[in-house]
């Protein structure tokens, strides 16, 4: 199991607030009490660091660093331009496998250690998601995005994945841009994502749309 600690405030205002060391100790002790065993933590920066230190001294595992994700929030959206020929659906039954197999892809991209098939997709975190296709004027989907329900009148766009062979056309920025759209439409009053803090061109992508950073995470993997 992979512990994750986020913020969604009654205030319907976007918040992140560290743990403190102790508190993190806390936390760990009573996980731990309750047979819990984590494979990693992801978090804002310091509360992960406190997190996966006090994990260290309880359990001896080793903790690493996997990879480093900015959280962003959306302020004036702005539609990319110019826009990529075609235009944005919905993902339907019909469409299952296909979008299985892009969640697969996107999985292997970003190193997640997950199973995405039939069997599985119920218990995956890909499942209980809105998805919205690009597609070209032919019907072809080119990119997608997903859309998390909604918590307190807040959504977060994810994942966003477009085919290597397909990218640097404006795809995943428009599809964006579409997924965004449908939350607003459904009521939405927050939009936030995750993007590779190493990564400058979707740091740029999601810039130029209108998500600006709130703050860094950092996501640590658990070695026994």
């Amino acid at each position: 199991m992979r512990a994750a600690f986020f913020s969604f405030p009654a205030s319907r205002r976007l918040t992140v607030t560290a743990l403190t060391a102790g508190q993190a100790d806390g936390l760990a002790a009573l996980l731990i009490a309750r047979g819990h065993r984590l494979t990693g933590v992801t978090a804002e920066e310091e509360t992960a660091a406190a997190f996966a230190a006090a994990w260290r001294r309880r359990t001896g595992a080793t903790p690493s660093v996997r990879v480093r994700i900015r959280l962003r929030r959306l302020g004036t959206l702005t539609p990319p331009r110019p826009v990529p020929a075609g235009g944005a659906r919905s993902v339907g039954e019909d469409d299952h496998e296909h979008l299985m197999s892009w969640c697969r892809a996107f999985a292997a991209d970003v190193g997640e250690d997950v199973t995405v098939d039939a069997a599985t997709w119920a218990g995956t975190r890909f499942a209980e998601k809105r998805y919205t296709y690009w597609q070209t004027p032919d019907g072809t989907p080119v990119s997608m995005a997903g859309a998390n329900p909604m918590v307190a009148g807040q959504v977060r766009i994810d994942p966003v994945y477009t085919p290597s062979h397909l990218r640097g056309h404006g795809y995943a920025g428009a599809v964006t841009v579409a997924a965004v759209r449908a939350a607003l439409a459904a009521g939405a009053d927050e939009l936030v994502l995750f993007t590779n803090a190493a990564n400058p061109t979707s740091n740029a992508l999601y810039e130029r749309i209108g998500f600006s950073p709130v703050t860094d995470f950092v996501a640590y993997d658990f070695t026994d």
